[in-house]
């Protein structure tokens, strides 16, 4: 019940933010215009500097474990990969970049350390999943979004071309890469900046979640029903069906399992939903899929930790 009560308490907010953001469309307070600029702001701002603040304050020498970094890296690669395949049965080419980065990009960054410290009083080895899997998050959201836009001209030097540029200068790559920077070369962080940036990067999930639910199209999103279903199902079910019990015969147990759970099986972040409509897309399947995965996986996470902790593995 502590376990349910607390993954309640994780996501009944992010999913009620998203209402306040339909609300306030509906009474008039906002509007489509303004909250495209939302998008385009918290993209550019809030979330790179959120990134950033996660890493920039880890001693990653003393954290280290190569092991679990790279199977981070290789399990969200093989994710990706297998919602790449999964993604060519929708009719539908339009919606297949927002498929494929729905079904794979978890909300890492912002409930893993919560979790964690939440279960074991420390943040444990949430910053070096962070480092196994959000920059591999975010290269391939720029890939597959830039690759299967709405307009596309297929894989053609244009395309690449445009691909890496927008990898080289994709603001939250930016951040990631300046936090592991900062943290390596073990930085001071004054007061006066660790506070500014950490009032900006506290913007992020509330800004976000409401230009979401402002720009909601409820119609639309029932066209989309069927593919956001299966990207929530592989989001919360699938990938830890398959990799759990791998991670588990590799011998990771504790704060590295429940760090690969989340990994695997927390909610889409809504940063798919900002970067997929700062790229041109139209953003409701992933507007959809953030919703019902934010929804369910109260219930979802909440099993995966009952039975993780019924084999006595965390």
């Amino acid at each position: 019940m502590d376990s349910l009560v607390f993954s309640l308490n994780a996501t009944v907010p992010v999913f009620l933010m998203m209402a306040l953001g339909m609300f306030f469309r509906r009474i008039g307070w906002l509007d489509r215009d303004l909250a495209g600029k939302l998008n385009t702001f918290v993209f550019r701002v809030p979330l790179p500097l959120l990134v950033f603040q996660d890493l920039a304050t880890v001693d990653i020498a003393a954290a280290w474990d190569t092991r679990f970094v790279l199977f981070c890296f290789l399990v969200t690669a093989l994710s990706i990969a297998a919602a790449w395949g999964i993604s060519y049965l929708w009719k539908d080419r339009s919606i297949q970049g927002e498929f494929i980065q729905a079904s794979y990009r978890s909300s890492a960054a912002l409930l893993g350390s919560a979790l964690i410290l939440n279960i074991y009083g420390t943040t444990g080895m949430a910053p070096l999943m962070i480092i196994g899997s959000v920059p591999l998050y975010n290269i391939a959201a720029v890939a597959v979004l830039s690759l299967f836009g709405p307009e596309r001209h297929g894989l053609d030097r244009t395309a690449l071309g445009r691909t890496a540029k927008g990898i080289v200068t994709n603001p939250i790559l930016l951040g990631i890469a300046a936090g592991i920077l900062w943290a390596a070369l073990r930085i001071p962080m004054p007061a006066i900046l660790q506070k500014t940036v950490s009032n900006l990067a506290a913007t992020a999930t509330p800004l976000g979640l409401m230009a979401m639910g402002a720009t909601f199209d409820v119609k639309k999103a029932a066209g989309k029903a069927k593919p956001a279903a299966v990207a929530a199902a592989m989001k919360l079910v699938g990938f830890c069906a398959v990799f759990l019990p791998l991670a588990v015969a590799l011998g990771f147990r504790d704060q590295q399992l429940t760090a690969i759970l989340i990994m695997l099986g927390s909610a889409t972040t809504v940063s798919s939903f900002v970067m997929a409509r700062s790229m041109g897309h139209e953003g409701v399947l992933s507007a959809s899929t953030v919703m019902l995965t934010t929804l369910l996986s109260a219930f979802t996470i909440t099993g995966w930790l009952w039975l993780l902790r019924a084999l006595a593995l965390i």
